[in-house]
């Protein structure tokens, strides 16, 4: 069709029904829809706008021009609805039953802390409950204090256990620093500036590259050690055993085995029983594995040369060092089955617990 004549035959039936459209819309919604139906980029009025292109030069103002006014009194006619149904919703307002100003107000819900701060403080307060003091330590640590002084020799395949976010640090460039990926840096510092006999526990985040149902690459750490004469892998076990059962009731399951940490010797695995499976359930249970334990944390008698790179006499002072992940406690407790629900943030799992 010539585009002349298409513009004209839209104009003309384009008409006044507008009009009608306009007044019996009810809400602002209803409005704002019937508008786009003219103007929107699909819109009658936008269609026609599109032919200008084709039309004849001599022809091209008269039609622009009658398209424009038209387009003109849609406007001022939905402007004139918008105001009216302004005016009535204000009015209505006005015509409501009032408030009540005596009412109390509304105050915002409260909120509570992550679970995971919860069950940080509360292992904290339990080993302060057995004696033992709480401390902290830097996030961005030396290579130093996290593994030369706790007997990882360098480049030596123990350290491939923890695989590290290393940094630079502004004006300590030539520094070898990492984010701590455990909070043992915390028990060098307090043994190099302390004289036994000394029990310290500390709480923080700490990084390494991991990530599964069981495993973050951040996440956070219980680390706690006890030095002075005498110390002993039965005080170890008592410790620990007395810990466990604080948080998780008396009787419960608990078993000591032996592995390998390069800052302790002997040291132990704590495991104890999963809660997310049965015996019929075991061998597809994500969180055990199938093995039906689940691992707490670690431990060990701190090895003889931790203590010299410290400036504490092995000879005479002996002691026991441990470490907990806040998450597998958390897990465990609240029966989370990953790992990953922590660090989503969802306040509908959140306000669970």
């Amino acid at each position: 069709m010539d585009p002349t004549a298409e513009i004209e035959q839209g104009l003309s039936a384009f008409g006044e029904d507008f009009r009608a459209q306009f007044a019996a819309a009810e809400s602002e919604l209803t409005l704002r829809s019937a508008r786009a139906e003219l103007l929107g980029k699909k819109g009658r009025l936008t269609q026609l706008l599109k032919l200008m292109g084709r039309v004849p030069a001599d022809q091209r103002k008269r039609l622009g021009e009658a398209v424009n006014a038209s387009k003109l009194e849609v406007e001022a006619c939905f402007q004139a609805r918008l105001d009216e149904l302004s005016r009535a919703a204000r009015e209505a307002d006005l015509k409501a039953t009032p408030f009540d100003l005596s009412l109390p107000g509304r105050a915002p819900a409260r909120g509570h802390l992550h679970p995971l701060t919860q069950v940080r403080e509360q292992v904290l307060d339990t080993f302060e409950g057995l004696g033992f003091e709480v401390a902290s330590g830097p996030q961005v640590e030396l290579e130093e204090n996290n593994f030369t002084k706790l007997a990882f020799p360098p480049d030596h395949p123990a350290t491939d256990m923890q695989d590290t976010f290393w940094v630079k640090v502004a004006g300590a460039e030539s520094a070898r620093t990492l984010l701590r990926t455990h909070t043992s840096n915390v028990q060098v510092r307090e043994m190099s500036q302390r004289q036994p006999p000394m029990a310290v526990v500390s709480g923080g985040a700490v990084f390494r590259r991991d990530d599964d149902v069981t495993h973050s690459p951040m996440f956070h750490q219980i680390e706690g050690f006890w030095v002075g004469e005498g110390v002993s892998f039965s005080h170890l076990k008592g410790v620990l055993t007395a810990f466990l059962e604080r948080m998780y009731g008396a009787g419960v399951a608990v078993r000591f085995r032996p592995s390998y940490f390069p800052f302790v010797e002997p040291g132990a695995e704590v495991d104890v029983a999963c809660d997310f499976c049965t015996e019929t359930t075991c061998a597809s249970c994500r969180v055990c594995k199938g093995t039906r334990w689940l691992e707490i944390l670690g431990c060990g008698m701190i090895h003889p040369e931790v203590l010299e790179h410290c400036g504490i006499d092995s000879e005479r002072y002996t002691g026991f060092a441990f470490g907990l992940g806040v998450e597998r406690v958390a897990m465990r407790r609240y029966g989370i089955p990953d790992i990953r629900l922590l660090f989503e943030n969802d306040p509908r799992f959140l306000a669970q617990f």
